[in-house]
């Protein structure tokens, strides 16, 4: 859902154009949520790939995929303004690597997805009060410093971590199943569009919201068309679940580079320039 503006963000002109320009996160359109979900579902169904069907193992892949995303985001902080490829990119491989996380703190430590859930949760909430104790804002529309864009990944990173335990949790440990876990999540995300389009809630809070739900959707969707017809899914496989998702994300991300229609400059006129819209106000 497309956050809208607050009024903590320049007024017009000049000032708001440079702002915007600088901005390194896309506007939110549908394109960002079509991209974004199925960055959730492959980071599920690669960190399986990776650990069990080339059979790299937990402790390999995460060093890898970790290294790999230190990398991509180094490149992306070097950035000035929004590129699809990198940022993209680097949201994939956080995706991988938020899964990595909640994998190893369960297979690789015993730990139960509840209390996982209930860690990445109280990790993720301080994250929330920190970034906006100190730099007054948790809208997308102002990632324009260092210290902001350190925040807003920092955010991506237990969201990935927090949903790959949440829907993990509701599918396997409720025992629901992958299905109906889908639908569930689903279900959450209208909510929240509702009360967003709806209700006018604040924009802020609501886009962090959805973007939270969007991460169990992801990784239960994943699990559903790549586990084992035994086991609940579709059994299509994790490999071949990874490709057409990766196919499908590297289609959308061309089309983004060529057309810039999700681009902070393209849309940044004055009424839809950004802005610090308040997650309290």
């Amino acid at each position: 859902m497309t956050e809208t503006h607050g009024p903590e963000g320049p007024r017009g002109g000049t000032g708001a154009a440079l702002r915007t320009a600088a901005n390194k996160v896309p506007e939110v359109t549908a394109f960002f949520w079509i991209v974004k979900v199925l960055a959730t579902t492959v980071g599920e169904t690669a960190a399986d790939y990776l650990n069990e069907t080339l059979g790299f193992g937990l402790t390999a892949t995460s060093i890898v995929m970790t290294v790999l995303l230190a990398v991509v985001l180094v490149a992306q902080f070097h950035r000035r303004g929004y590129r699809p490829p990198v940022y993209w990119l680097a949201v994939v491989l956080i995706s991988v690597v938020g899964t990595l996380l909640t994998d190893n703190l369960t297979d690789g430590l015993g730990v139960p997805l509840l209390a996982s859930t209930i860690v990445f949760a109280v990790l993720l909430t301080a994250t929330f009060l920190t970034w906006h104790r100190v730099e007054g804002t948790l809208s997308i529309h102002a990632i324009d410093s260092p210290r902001r864009e350190a925040f807003y990944w920092l955010t991506i990173l237990f969201t990935f971590a927090l949903g790959t335990a949440a829907g993990d949790f509701v599918a396997e440990t409720t025992g629901i199943g992958y299905l109906a876990s889908v639908v569930l999540f689903a279900v959450a995300i209208a909510v929240v569009a509702v009360l967003r389009f709806g209700l006018r809630l604040n924009a802020v809070g609501t886009f962090w919201a959805a973007y939270v739900l969007t991460r169990p959707l992801g990784a239960s969707l994943g699990d559903l068309l790549s586990q084992d017809r035994a086991d609940g899914g579709l059994g299509l496989g994790t490999t071949v679940t990874s490709v057409l998702f990766l196919a499908a994300i590297l289609a959308v991300v061309v089309y983004l580079s060529v057309s810039r229609v999700d681009a902070p400059d393209r849309r940044g006129a004055p009424a839809a320039s950004s802005s610090s819209s308040s997650l309290s106000s």
